[in-house]
């Protein structure tokens, strides 16, 4: 049916489903208009003005006082593990993500089958036992089989690559090890990556220096893969490292993007304008973007050396306390005697929410041009970080309708257009004849997250429908049991 001509009067078309009524905004910052869809398979067939569209046979979807938009593309998980371990992912369809990209911060559950210890921040994604794929290729297969209901795509990460070759994380890799890292980095992309990740903010890389992550993401600029990166600091030395960023970009030739941008720290509330600016001079000769979630508070592994007792922190788990999830941190360390840096050393293994940016700061990030919507949630969390549930909602329902910080039509270029091409996911991120129907309706009135710090497991209202690959999978609220999500391989184009 890939020969179905323009629709200019009422015509009977076959169609699987049609969807009516709703105002589309398609992802590319154009303004809204009311339109009809056809999908048929998983396709976008048709897009027509309203009423133009008609078949008996298909299932008729009434949007009428909703808009439906692209699926959201989360450009930042951790979602390698539970895609295999809860392939429902309703954290993420219930908000009407339908692809995410996985193996960001220089984590990725491939390719490795660890030797000794699983050193943190790896242990994020899950126990030593789950690391069992060798290549790639051995966890799209496993993708496969758990058959998802949403799609992915996959970075290689260094700290993973780093573990599988170098013997002492404490220095750079020598000549042989750096030599076997190219090596499973070119098999990575070679398999279907779309790039490579780094997150030198963690102990696993940190020893690394400039000259072995331009070695490594040279690897990837014949694929045009992107470069994804967690900064060394984004602290008191967020500008060196925004400027090694930029550098190991510009020498490896390849486009770049900024991790969960932020000011995390006291010390540099406040500077985003500067982060911003350095980020707009470097895009005059280099790709730059950045991705942010909407909120104030980060999370990640509990390290003595991450306590600053100026913010508030809370422990999302713990291996030897699990009585103390959900807990701040001063609190315990009160209660024990000690001080915080101390608490965390009996607290770890374990992570902890980390309220360490200013509100000025997040909302200037959220609305430059240059950012794209990254949840960073970390579903292995026992109490997570409520920005796993409620990311894309909180956008569009708090920063977008409460309190006009953007356009909707920005908001959604952010969270789909934006993100699909930046990373060269073809066809999908735009409401386009066709491409692939995922699709999200919503009631822009109502949308909004209710997941909450104290309660974050909560499912956001106001998400009527999500379609994967031209699949209804998530309709009022509940999943329908269609598991439609695929592995998305980098087309290298």
């Amino acid at each position: 049916m890939s020969g179905i001509e323009t629709l200019h009067e009422k015509k009977t078309k076959y169609f699987d489903i049609i969807i009516i009524g709703g105002e589309v905004v398609d992802g590319s910052l154009a303004p809204r208009k009311k339109l009809d869809i056809g999908i048929c398979g998983d396709k976008i067939a048709e897009i027509a003005e309203p009423g133009a569209l008609n078949d008996s046979n298909a299932k008729t979807i009434n949007a009428t006082g909703k808009i439906i938009s692209p699926g959201f593309i989360d450009s930042h998980t951790h979602d390698d593990n539970a895609l295999l371990k809860a392939p429902e992912m309703i954290p993420k369809i219930s908000q009407g993500v339908t692809t995410v990209i996985s193996g960001n911060c220089g984590i990725s559950l491939a390719p490795l089958i660890p030797k000794g210890n699983l050193p943190p921040p790896l242990n994020i994604l899950g126990p030593k036992s789950d690391f069992t794929f060798e290549s790639l290729s051995q966890y799209i297969l496993a993708f496969e089989h758990a058959k998802p209901t949403i799609n992915t795509a996959m970075l290689v990460g260094h700290n993973t690559l780093r573990i599988a070759a170098v013997k002492d994380l404490t220095r750079p890799a020598n000549k042989t090890e750096l030599k076997l890292m190219q090596e499973l980095l070119e098999i990575g992309m070679k398999e279907g990556a779309i790039g490579f990740s780094t997150g030198t903010y963690y102990r696993p890389s940190r020893a690394a220096d400039e000259s072995e992550i331009i070695a490594l993401a040279e690897v990837i600029s014949p694929y045009k893969g992107i470069y994804a990166t967690h900064m060394r600091d984004e602290q008191t030395k967020i500008f060196k490292s925004m400027d090694e960023t930029f550098e190991t970009a510009k020498t490896a030739q390849v486009r770049v993007l900024i991790s969960h941008h932020k000011c995390a720290s006291p010390d540099v509330w406040g500077r985003s304008a500067e982060t911003l600016a350095l980020i707009h001079g470097a895009q005059k000769s280099q790709e730059v973007a950045t991705d942010v979630y909407p909120y104030n508070a980060g999370s990640t592994i509990l390290e003595p050396e991450y306590v600053d007792e100026r913010i508030r922190i809370f422990i999302s788990w713990s291996e030897p306390h699990p009585e103390m999830i959900g807990r701040d941190l001063s609190d315990i360390a009160d209660d024990w005697g000690v001080s915080q840096k101390e608490a965390v050393e009996r607290l770890k293994p374990g992570g902890g929410v980390y309220f360490s940016m200013d509100e000025e700061d997040v909302r200037r990030i959220l609305s430059d041009p240059t950012s794209m919507i990254g949840s960073d949630g970390l579903p292995n969390d026992i109490n997570p970080h409520p920005r796993l549930w409620g990311t894309f909602p909180r956008v569009l329902g708090h920063y977008c309708r409460e309190e006009g910080l953007f356009s909707l039509e920005t908001a959604i270029h952010k969270m789909t257009g934006l993100t699909a091409a930046y990373f060269r996911i073809s066809d999908r991120g735009f409401i386009r004849k066709g491409n692939f129907a995922d699709l999200v309706i919503f009631d822009e009135k109502k949308i909004l997250d209710l997941a909450t710090y104290s309660n974050p497991k909560k499912i956001a209202c106001g998400i009527d429908a999500v379609f994967v690959n031209g699949s209804l999978s998530w309709l009022d609220g509940a999943l329908t049991g269609a598991r439609k999500g695929r592995f998305l391989k980098h087309s290298h184009r």
